[in-house]
């Protein structure tokens, strides 16, 4: 009921912003987010989670760090959580028409009255986003008005937000966003462009880095401070590829984390700081992505659990629908939301997002779910990762969510035949999409519909 006024103002077949559907997170912590909104008024719009939505207040001068400023804020309706990760245009004559810039994101808490009215308020509040930081009121003044006020503390400064022109998701100005660009720092220079990669398919260089490119609005949150490995192709030949690991070169795209291992020698691992560090990948051949199950600034609490279903090479494609759909009834009835993308090979992986937990619970966790579907279905499925023990089975590798351990990201390129993709795709569409179906050729098509995986994160 909350998000019906929500609802009713937006036509979801003409824009892209997310349905209104009331949704708790998963996080104990409440998330806020502030975007920059370029439609008829220039302004800013305040987002605080609150009982499964956003609290939203339209800004028109945005925030300020001076507790001197009184800023007009304007209550309107409540939002989805998913809102807090949308970021682009919204087409001319549907309501709210113009560009959304991802402005600031983070958590907030009360600090003063436990009980939060956004009634009557006041609202006393802390931030704690990536630009926007310390302790705020709301006070209401007459019907939907109300006033944003910076308090005294230690972050209050003579700053203007207008210098802040990007967006903190994606690097882009607000025009960049309303035409579609993704920033590119100039030194990136795309050596042997026209390299052919797959020659089946005669995709280039170029192509994949195009490719990589145009995807990385979606890609990104997968790869944010998560260690790497990739799988590299220097000389176009797909049988002659290597797996990367370690950082062997100085970036300033790339931030790097030195990681001991069971004999106590140290490495340099190393994760893509924005779509810049991953293009520079891209130019160094790297073209196919694996990503750690936790954040290198938090690499004991993994918050991904995997699972990879690879099937027996004898095996039925309905068989591993129906071996996808079997996990999925357990990972129901435990009431874990999952989410499902093609392996761009032969089966299906599924992705859980995981509270922040430790290793040796998430594998025990992916462990006993793997161990039931052996038990329900001795005749369906295996956990033996040997070859000859899969005769007529799937394997359901749950191995991934071993500390160290990769899976593939979601948006990846397989160095496969096909130049197939590993894709994020809906629950609903697991009967129409074979696991490599989807490819650098044809994804573009889904690139114009709604992100299946839009609130993975929320």
């Amino acid at each position: 009921m909350k998000l019906t006024k929500y609802n009713k103002k937006r036509d979801f077949n003409k824009t892209k912003e997310p349905k209104g559907i009331e949704k708790k997170s998963k996080s104990k912590n409440l998330s806020f987010v502030i975007q920059h909104h370029l439609a008829r008024k220039d302004h800013y719009d305040l987002r605080l989670e609150y009982k499964g939505v956003y609290i939203s207040f339209a800004v028109p001068k945005g925030p300020s760090f001076k507790t001197t400023d009184k800023r007009l804020a304007v209550r309107v309706e409540d939002h989805p959580l998913s809102y807090g990760n949308f970021e682009g245009t919204i087409p001319k004559g549907e309501y709210g028409a113009g560009t959304v810039m991802l402005f600031d994101k983070g958590t907030w808490q009360p600090y003063k009255n436990k009980k939060v009215d956004f009634t009557n308020g006041p609202v006393k509040f802390s931030l704690n986003g990536k630009r926007f930081k310390g302790k705020w009121a709301l006070i209401k003044f007459k019907e939907e008005n109300w006033l944003l006020i910076k308090e005294k503390d230690e972050f209050v400064k003579n700053t203007n937000i207008n210098k802040f022109k990007t967006s903190i998701k994606t690097g882009r100005t607000i025009k960049e966003i309303e035409k579609n660009i993704t920033p590119l720092d100039n030194s990136i220079k795309l050596t042997n462009p026209q390299k052919i990669i797959f020659k089946k398919e005669k995709i280039t260089k170029e192509d994949i880095f195009n490719y990589y490119k145009l995807i990385g609005d979606r890609m990104m949150p997968f790869l944010d401070n998560r260690l790497i490995s990739t799988v590299r192709c220097p000389n176009g030949n797909l049988s002659n590829t290597f797996f990367m690991k370690h950082l062997n070169s100085e970036s300033p795209y790339l931030g790097k984390k030195l990681l001991k291992n069971k004999d106590e020698e140290k490495s340099e691992y190393y994760y893509i700081k924005d779509i810049n560090g991953l293009l520079s990948e891209v130019q160094m051949n790297s073209f196919e992505y694996h990503i750690w199950g936790s954040k290198q600034n938090k690499l004991k609490s993994p918050d991904i659990l995997v699972f990879d279903l690879d099937p027996d090479e004898k095996l039925s494609l309905e068989s591993v629908r129906n071996g996808v759909k079997d996990l999925k009834k357990i990972l129901d009835n435990l009431k874990l939301k999952s989410y499902l993308k093609t392996s761009g090979g032969k089966g299906y992986h599924i992705y859980i997002p995981l509270k922040s937990t430790s290793w040796k619970k998430c594998e025990q966790i992916a462990e006993n779910i793997s161990s039931l579907m052996v038990l329900n279905h001795p005749d369906k499925y295996t956990t033996n990762m040997r070859k000859e023990k899969r005769n007529k089975k799937i394997f359901i590798d749950y191995f991934r969510n071993k500390e160290g351990a990769t899976s593939v990201a979601p948006y990846s390129l397989r160095l496969k035949e096909g130049a197939t993709i590993s894709c994020p795709i809906k629950w609903s569409e697991l009967e129409t999409i074979k696991p490599n179906s989807i490819t650098i050729k044809n994804i573009k098509d889904r690139l114009k519909k709604k992100n299946p995986w839009e609130d993975f994160f929320c």
